[in-house]
């Protein structure tokens, strides 16, 4: 009998935005995919820790070998997948989940930086980010399940929440 060729999966590559935060990077990747968090940790063989990670667990930090195994799969550089993270020293905002409707009718993104203990305002354009929906008060769900580009409750689109944003 003959053995089974050793077929690598294929896959759809999605390229990653400016500033976009691990957490919508991975979370838009396996949306093209049709991967649950753990389908694409145990694709790259990591584990579950892809799950932590879009959850802006990155405690322990995610290892050189964890980026590699990762960007091997998205074919998307160690490196370039390494700048989604916050840098070392910089504490995290797990929740409340942050946005900057003006930065997001620009790219369609979540920014890492919105998530930083130290930001309260959009450096950008001198807005005072978001941290729930403006129309209905519902909190954000995390970045990897933002699928519609709006509020999961109210539908009001996260582009146009710009104009609910105080100039700080």
């Amino acid at each position: 009998m003959m053995a089974a060729p050793d077929v690598k999966p294929w896959l759809f590559i999605i390229q990653p935005y400016e500033g976009e935060s691990l957490s919508h990077f991975l979370g838009r990747f396996r949306r093209a995919n049709h991967l649950s968090a753990s389908g694409l940790g145990k694709l790259a063989g990591i584990g579950a820790v892809v799950a932590r990670w879009e959850r802006f667990h990155f405690n322990p930090r995610p290892s050189q070998k964890e980026l590699e195994a990762i960007a091997s799969l998205v074919e998307v550089d160690a490196d370039r997948l390494a700048q989604m993270l916050p840098p070392l020293g910089v504490g995290m905002q797990h929740e409340p989940i942050r946005l900057c409707g003006a930065c997001y009718a620009e790219a369609p993104c979540h920014r890492i930086e919105w998530q930083y203990k130290s930001v309260w305002k959009c450096d950008r354009h001198e807005l005072k980010i978001l941290a729930k929906c403006p129309n209905c008060e519902a909190p954000f769900k995390i970045p990897a399940l933002w699928e519609d580009k709006c509020c999961h409750r109210c539908r009001t689109p996260f582009a146009e929440m710009t104009k609910y944003q105080k100039i700080t």
